[in-house]
């Protein structure tokens, strides 16, 4: 397998970039292509500078850059080289932790979505329960129509049985409660396509779930629109942060907090560890012809290579084959768009 790196995306490339890709190539016998600045990753590579094929990129997409023209204002930059790449053929993957929206447009433009579906969404995995809960979308589509949301119920839950290991996904519409009345138009007209397609035997949907559901393992994939999504993952975020922080300030108040911190500290430690983006490593463009994996923007060479193996899963999965082959199920009539 084939993974195509966008070298010199992110807060650190691309020294961490580089290193977290040579690492994947070692513990996951993946083939690497590079592409960006040649004789900075040859540096970064050093003793492996011809080991590796580095395509040469010139310029740099920056989070500066306006994400709806980037890519095709910057056709010589890492991320639209890359993409060309992987739209040709070039790979099986694509691995970027450059600008999440210029990321988005540019694999919608150059890749392309799968036919008929109408947008691409990210969908990243929540620490919750046994596999943990897919939020999709976060952000890429602050306006959604009822069908984007159906699409997305079914994106998810094809990535959660296939990626995810969920056997039946559980999958929930994110309201402001659970009776099947809550909620504004969208929710109500998403409500009953999903309730259609369950009946069906389409997906596995359960109703409704409010934001103190999301986290209680009762739910394997929540479909939002992307601006409720963004808020409810970057609240979880902040939430994580300040209890993280409480924590640590109770366990240093006396001495008998610390030893009972030393006490339990490998349970802390795999407790943090759960939470950490380096673990997990990005988010799935999920909806693009071909595996596109957002890596976090700070990623270094460990959260990078996390991003990597994911991409590598994802291609793997056959989901993007599972879409393909019931996209007319994930349609609605021109009559119930109305």
């Amino acid at each position: 397998m084939k993974i195509i790196i966008d070298a010199m995306s992110g807060d650190n490339a691309p020294q961490e970039i580089v290193a977290g890709a040579v690492k994947a190539a070692d513990e996951l016998g993946v083939e690497i292509v590079f592409v960006g600045r040649e004789a900075e990753v040859r540096a970064c590579l050093g003793s492996r500078a011809d080991a590796f094929p580095v395509i040469n990129a010139d310029d740099v997409i920056t989070m500066e850059d306006d994400p709806s023209t980037a890519t095709r204002r910057k056709k010589n930059s890492s991320m639209a080289v890359a993409l060309r790449l992987l739209s040709e053929g070039e790979g099986d993957a694509m691995v970027s932790a450059g600008s999440t929206g210029a990321l988005l447009t540019g694999a919608t433009l150059t890749v392309g979505r799968i036919k008929g579906i109408r947008r691409a969404a990210l969908a990243p995995v929540l620490p919750a329960g046994e596999h943990g809960v897919m939020l999709i979308d976060c952000g890429a589509n602050v306006e959604c129509t009822p069908e984007y949301l159906l699409q997305f119920a079914y994106m998810g839950s094809y990535y959660a049985s296939r990626i995810m290991g969920c056997e039946s996904p559980r999958v929930g519409l994110l309201n402001v409660g659970t009776e099947d009345t809550k909620g504004g138009e969208l929710q109500h007209r998403t409500f009953a396509l999903l309730k259609e397609a369950s009946e069906n035997g389409r997906i596995n949907f359960i109703g409704n779930v409010e934001g103190t559901t999301v986290f209680s393992g009762d739910v394997d994939v929540v479909v939002s629109d992307g601006f409720t999504g963004n808020v409810l993952l970057k609240t979880t975020e902040g939430v994580i942060r300040f209890m993280m922080k409480a924590l640590k300030g109770v366990f240093y108040k006396s001495t008998k907090n610390k030893l009972a911190a030393a006490v339990i500290k490998k349970d802390l430690g795999e407790m943090k560890k759960s939470f950490d983006p380096n673990e997990v490593g990005g988010t799935a463009l999920i909806g693009i012809s071909k595996p596109v994996v957002k890596a976090h923007g700070s990623s270094n060479a460990q959260s990078f290579f996390a991003a990597i193996r994911q991409a590598v899963i994802f291609a793997r999965s056959g989901m993007i084959d599972d879409i393909k082959n019931n996209i007319d199920y994930m349609k609605i009539r021109a009559e119930k768009q109305e």
